[in-house]
């Protein structure tokens, strides 16, 4: 067994039935040390359970959504594992790496770094497309049909992976994602220093501009809160509604009224997605 795929438990934790636990292991994409959080269903103790991923926001952990979500109890009842991976290398302790909560430590984009120093640990689209995944399937009782979800940063993320992975997930959905991040601070930030200055090579990251190329049909399911602190310099879901209808690809974007960014609005909708991606992960064709 290599190093990347040995776990080491952190932590278990019982709940509605099912699991919670945290487990270190040592990332060769990353190379270093990381920690991801999964969610085993009562079912998992007797067959193969779907799954569904979790990407987390800026200056997040694995520990954010199954702490605050309130995933759990429906996920029990719907027979669906739940993996959260962390947001960025930990512990490389790069030059600048801890100066800001939108670029370095927290903030790795889901991008592969191609600039100095950041190329040497900061490939997180490698680590959640391809390394994590193939861990999660050898260590659990997973089946094979995935999902994929997250929130900002990991709205972006879960995008962006569903996108570019035709037919890998069975369902993508997203709570206030950054849909166009080579046009909006945050976005140019993580991509001029993890990508350098050239723009073309931004747009492999970029949902807008993945859907503007036709890179998949997959339905897209976003909800947005119209009270988000962020929505109007970060965020700009109208941006993605406007390609989406111009290239004619399926997207349900449902805004609320009086929401911020928080986890009390993710937590006020989690229901409502967790039953959209179980009845996709539980069809059998």
């Amino acid at each position: 067994m290599t190093m990347s795929e040995s776990l080491e438990l952190v932590s278990a934790t019982k709940s509605f039935g099912g699991w919670i636990k945290r487990y270190k292991h040592r990332s060769r994409a990353l190379d270093c040390e990381m920690i991801f959080a999964i969610y085993l269903p009562p079912q998992a103790e007797s067959e193969r359970v779907p799954l569904l991923w979790w990407l987390s926001g800026l200056t997040c952990t694995d520990e954010n959504f199954m702490q605050k979500a309130g995933a759990q109890r429906l996920a029990a009842e719907l027979g669906i594992a739940i993996v959260c991976p962390d947001t960025s290398p930990r512990g490389t302790d790069l030059p600048g790496e801890h100066d800001s909560y939108d670029f370095g430590s927290g903030a790795g984009f889901y991008v592969n770094a191609t600039q100095a120093p950041w190329k040497s640990h900061y490939r997180m689209y490698d680590y959640v497309a391809d390394e994590l995944p193939s861990v999660v399937r050898q260590h659990f009782p997973v089946n094979g049909r995935e999902s994929i979800s997250g929130h900002s940063m990991g709205g972006h993320g879960a995008l962006i992976l569903a996108l570019r992975h035709p037919g890998r997930f069975r369902s993508v959905s997203a709570f206030s994602p950054i849909v166009n991040p080579s046009a909006c601070p945050w976005g140019q930030k993580a991509f001029q220093g993890y990508l350098g200055d050239d723009a073309g090579s931004w747009t492999q990251y970029d949902a807008c501009e993945l859907v503007a190329k036709g890179a998949s049909r997959q339905p897209l399911f976003i909800d947005q809160g119209e009270a988000d602190n962020f929505l109007e310099e970060q965020l700009k879901p109208e941006r993605l509604e406007a390609v989406c209808a111009e290239h004619d690809h399926p997207l349900t974007l449902r805004r609320h009224p009086g929401y911020d960014h928080s986890y009390f609005f993710i937590a006020s909708f989690i229901d409502d997605h967790l039953r959209y991606h179980a009845e996709k992960l539980h069809k059998k064709s």
